[in-house]
């Protein structure tokens, strides 16, 4: 099957070569005319095309669904869309311009029943917080202790250190106690810094719940997996820190970004802070306070129990994981 624009260089050719006119040269092609005269009338992709080019520059780790969510937030002088298009004209631009990132094929592991994901149903409902590492240019190494809230899926601190131990996780969490307000129950793996006596203290002074989930099983804290995941994708795999204070600097502008900038599937293509406003989510996230930490159990087993466990649909499952 040849397409219009074959047939249209042929009938050129043809012209050219045998010196014969337009109606004789599209009879022994077998195109119409009116075809071979067609002059595309839709408006030119340059200028989208740069921008887009512009974007994926920025942030090389976003898709062409992120892309697209920023271009439509681009307005011109009088409120208009500077960019009136769709997903799937972004995607065939995006493809075409060779912006299409690699990614890697996920190992297959023996198929299990997988059990519900707890999803928190307010903000300060549950924390969640884990550890990652890195190195700066002298190859010295350094840790993150990363916290979120499992509701609004925002970053609430990312503390930056050569050592975080457990007293060190106990003075973040007290900043962030006066800031944000009690969590009701923080979900954590069985690190030990996180079972450590002076975090179970200021937990249980505190009326918080520990959640330590099963060992070997990260899934379980699927939230702070999937933030570490992208933490390391756009941010430790971008930079190349001189030192520890250029890690901080650059690691907390990040933090404000993927709060207030970068859109989230899973929340509906808003930032945590749009979600955090739209659901009327302030201190102690508006309904979760000292009041309802009962309902967790305040004895911090370590001997990797199950995590409570409640229905969710398919479509938050799979965004968190």
């Amino acid at each position: 099957m040849v397409g219009p624009q074959a047939e249209r260089e042929a009938v050129r050719v043809v012209r050219e070569k045998a010196g014969l006119s337009e109606r004789h040269a599209c009879g022994l092609i077998g195109m119409h005319r009116g075809s071979c005269r067609y002059q595309s009338r839709k408006p030119s992709d340059a200028g989208l095309r740069s921008r887009l080019r512009e974007l994926a520059g920025e942030r090389p780790r976003f898709g062409y669904r992120r892309l697209h969510i920023f271009l439509r937030r681009e307005k011109t002088a009088s409120g208009e869309l500077r960019w009136p298009v769709n997903h799937k004209r972004v995607y065939r631009l995006y493809r075409e311009e060779g912006l299409a990132i690699r990614s890697k094929k996920r190992k297959r592991f023996r198929a299990e029943a997988r059990v519900p994901l707890a999803l928190p149903k307010a903000a300060n409902e549950v924390w969640t917080m884990d550890y990652t590492q890195d190195e700066i240019a002298s190859g010295r190494k350094f840790r993150t202790l990363n916290l979120m809230d499992g509701y609004t899926r925002k970053a609430l601190r990312i503390e930056v250190d050569t050592s975080l131990p457990g007293l060190r996780v106990v003075r973040v969490l007290e900043r962030l106690r006066e800031i944000h307000g009690t969590p009701a129950a923080i979900q954590v793996d069985n690190g030990t810094e996180f079972t450590s006596r002076v975090v179970d203290q200021w937990a249980y002074q505190n009326q918080v719940a520990l959640h330590f989930i099963e060992r070997g099983k990260p899934t379980q804290n699927a939230f702070i997996e999937s933030f570490n995941g992208k933490f390391r994708d756009e941010c430790l795999n971008q930079n190349w820190f001189v030192d520890l204070q250029h890690a901080r600097e650059e690691i907390e502008a990040w933090r404000v970004d993927y709060n207030t900038v970068r859109p989230h599937s899973s929340l509906g293509y808003l930032t945590p802070e749009e979600f955090a406003a739209a659901h009327g989510c302030g201190k102690d996230g508006g309904c979760a306070t000292l009041e309802n930490a009962p309902r967790f159990p305040l004895s911090h087993s370590h001997d990797g129990g199950p995590v409570p466990t409640l229905a969710v649909e398919p479509k938050a499952l799979g965004a968190a994981l």
